[in-house]
């Protein structure tokens, strides 16, 4: 069995991780290949292009936060992602780094389960050439630095839902809703629930709000302005410039992100401790 470990370069904690899980794979001679990147930063040897780690490991291994794993995600399409959180938050990394060495040998043993994650897909044609992206948090069109409030246009299933003048459209999935969704004022879901939250950025009337939908509708954005770019974000990186009447499709993604279970973590416990639910009251006071 092969590693493949992607590090978050800023962060000090990280790096000094993966110096120590060198370390411990060489001890037991386990392979492992890092990304280029991080790779530059350790400089170690063993690495290769982050674009062909899947055809060259068995296993991801992500050190840093949420944002590295949404990034390592990305490239390990199905292959098991072990979430290693050296972050503040945590929601997707399921595991710290005291638990970093368990979490490998449970990989190892085979007696790891898994969650699997539904993933958004954006598709957009422009002339002959149809785009696709992928997201497993949301996928984000933004009046980005356009001057004033444009009308963002959404159909569900062909039909128009509504035409929303806001500062941007946020469509995310369940894993997505504790993320800008919930910034922006959507509601928390549940993981592995099959529905998808569209969630209005500070939108014109106090009458809009977030809509959950089932995740085998077809979602088609749209920006009705005279001019100007809108970015379009997945995971929180631009993909394109959507120009006035272009329209982005959203739907279910046939590939599923899977990560690596933590079994001593429930979403409940989540909740409370990433949260801080219940901590303005203490029991029995």
């Amino acid at each position: 069995m092969k590693f493949a470990i992607v590090v978050n370069i800023n962060r000090k904690e990280a790096i000094a991780l993966a110096k120590e899980l060198i370390a411990w794979l060489k001890e037991r001679n386990l392979a492992y290949v890092f990304d280029a990147t991080s790779a530059a930063k350790l400089g170690i040897g063993e690495s290769a292009e982050i674009e062909d780690l899947n055809k060259l490991c068995d296993v991801f291994i992500s050190l840093g936060g949420d944002g590295t794993l949404l990034f390592t995600s990305h490239y390990s399409v199905t292959k098991p992602v072990i979430g290693i959180n050296v972050g503040h938050l945590g929601f997707l990394a399921e595991f710290s780094r005291e638990e970093i060495y368990s979490a490998i040998e449970q990989v190892l043993e085979g007696t790891y389960s898994i969650h699997d994650r539904t993933q958004l897909e954006a598709q957009i044609t422009i002339g002959d050439e149809t785009k696709y992206f992928t997201a497993l948090n949301d996928v984000v069109v933004e009046k980005g630095a356009y001057p004033r409030i444009p009308a963002f246009i959404i159909k569900l299933d062909g039909e128009q839902l509504s035409s929303y003048r806001a500062d941007g459209i946020i469509i995310a999935t369940s894993t997505g809703s504790t993320a800008y969704s919930l910034s922006a004022g959507g509601p928390v879901i549940a993981p592995k629930s099959n529905v998808f939250v569209i969630t209005p950025i500070c939108p014109h009337m106090l009458t809009v709000r977030p809509i959950v939908i089932s995740d085998d509708k077809i979602i088609e954005i749209s920006v009705d302005a005279p001019d100007g770019a809108f970015p379009l974000n997945c995971d929180g990186h631009v993909r394109k410039m959507l120009m006035p009447g272009e329209v982005i499709t959203v739907k279910k993604s046939a590939e599923m992100i899977n990560l690596v279970a933590n079994d001593n973590r429930n979403y409940c416990e989540i909740l409370r401790s990433k949260l801080l639910w219940g901590r303005e009251h203490k029991p029995g006071t």
